[in-house]
């Protein structure tokens, strides 16, 4: 039985998590931490990680950016392995993930959807050939009104697929409103739109000329990326120290 210690357990994703966790073999969530201290039946919440009495084997977090530094503090000091799905993380927030997962196990995905971790591939693949025969890279995220980074976490780790696949580094490109010039060859546009209650659409456009060839996800239910993130820490569960993704889980 895997044990999850559920980080930001009031939010959508851990409503979400909640109700697969209550219909799902071989996990529980034995505790729940997160500031609003809803109270679930099925398990105590604590607004803080550090009052949790209970035992875990894991912990899957989907809270804010800046609650992941005390979150990794506390991981390191208990030994419990993370899932960690929050995005928005700064450049130092990475290097202290990157330094934690030294001594625990860490998996970080800036996506937890089969889909979405299949384009990255595919990217990484093909990418190459495309840019190498002339094609444009543009990518276009869509997300919900409430999200609060742009561009999101699966943006950049597309665009990170790509320029990964390639020699010469391509910069990202978020803002043209104040160039007055033609769009140079290496660089990656990236565009956010922000409305309504848009789960998350993620387009990878390759233009070329007379021809554009897109790689195009679509999530139309939370539900994928917290079914990503069960598998996850049923994965990560008892593994050694290391920075683990969905790739890994998924092999």
């Amino acid at each position: 039985m895997t044990r999850i210690l559920l980080h930001g357990c009031c939010g959508r994703m851990g409503h979400m998590i909640t109700d697969i966790v209550s219909r799902e073999e071989g996990v529980i969530i034995s505790a729940g931490v997160d500031a609003y201290g809803e109270t679930y039946s099925s398990y105590p919440v604590y607004r803080t990680i550090e009052e949790v009495a209970e035992s875990a084997d894991v912990i899957v977090d989907f809270s804010t950016a800046k609650a992941v530094d005390g979150l990794l503090a506390y991981a390191k000091e208990k030994g419990l392995p993370v899932v960690l799905c929050t995005t928005g993380l700064t450049p130092e927030q990475t290097e202290k993930m990157e330094k934690t997962a030294e001594q625990i196990a860490v998996l970080k995905s800036a996506n937890m959807s089969v889909g979405v971790n299949l384009i990255i591939e595919i990217l990484k693949e093909n990418a190459p050939k495309l840019l190498a025969a002339g094609f444009d890279c543009e990518i276009v995220e869509k997300h919900h009104n409430q999200k609060l980074d742009a561009p999101s976490g699966t943006a950049l780790a597309l665009a990170d697929a790509v320029n990964e696949s390639v020699e010469e580094t391509l910069d990202y490109v978020y803002d043209r409103s104040g160039r007055r010039e033609k769009r140079r060859q290496q660089e990656i546009g990236i565009s956010a739109v922000r409305g309504g209650t848009i789960v998350g659409d993620h387009d990878v456009i390759f233009a070329g000329e007379d021809e554009v060839i897109t790689f195009s996800h679509r999530a139309y239910s939370r539900a994928v990326f917290a079914k990503g993130a069960v598998e996850a820490a049923k994965f990560l569960a008892g593994k050694p120290a290391g920075l683990y993704s969905m790739k890994d889980v998924l092999a």
